[in-house]
């Protein structure tokens, strides 16, 4: 087994440094900056890889590659998205990754009701809470989300929410 930790890549609040002194051997990021149903190259793999190899760690696990809306829902470039996805995966494995993972969300990605919530011992955490879930309202849950959604602004960069 290996410790890994997420990475948003290089726009991350966290620096590949703090996962290294976690004590983490391995990485678990994805191309962000790539649109959906585009081919990730092996120049943009490597430079990557190479990132966080010089970190002291490897690019262990793909979290996500991501599957284009035109593919989950058969329509508009899906064809060609389908054949880039595969070349991203031919592409992963010139470059000696070995684990690709998704998480199909159809209606809400990364469902949490506390994006804040205090630990017993001081840390805080996401959290889940079905009560809280069942209070929300369309207006609370956009409130709610800001948050969340300026964190990924920053590690994707705007063009990619």
């Amino acid at each position: 087994m290996e410790q890994t930790m997420r990475w948003f890549g290089p726009g991350d609040t966290v620096p590949l440094r703090y996962i290294r002194q976690a004590g983490c051997t391995g990485v678990v990021t994805a191309l962000h900056h790539i649109a959906p149903g585009e081919i990730w190259p092996i120049a943009a793999i490597t430079e990557r890889r190479q990132l966080i190899e010089a970190a002291g760690m490897r690019w262990t696990v793909v979290e996500s590659l991501p599957v284009s809306e035109d593919i989950k829902r058969q329509s508009g470039d899906y064809l060609r998205h389908i054949a880039n996805y595969q070349e991203s995966l031919r592409n992963l494995a010139a470059c000696g990754i070995q684990v690709v993972t998704y998480n199909f969300m159809p209606v809400l990605d990364w469902v949490r009701t506390h994006i804040d919530y205090p630990m017993e011992d001081g840390s805080h955490a996401l959290y889940f809470e079905r009560a809280a879930l069942s209070r929300l309202t369309c207006f609370s849950c956009n409130d709610r989300m800001q948050p969340l959604i300026m964190m990924r602004k920053r590690s994707k960069g705007p063009s990619q929410i």
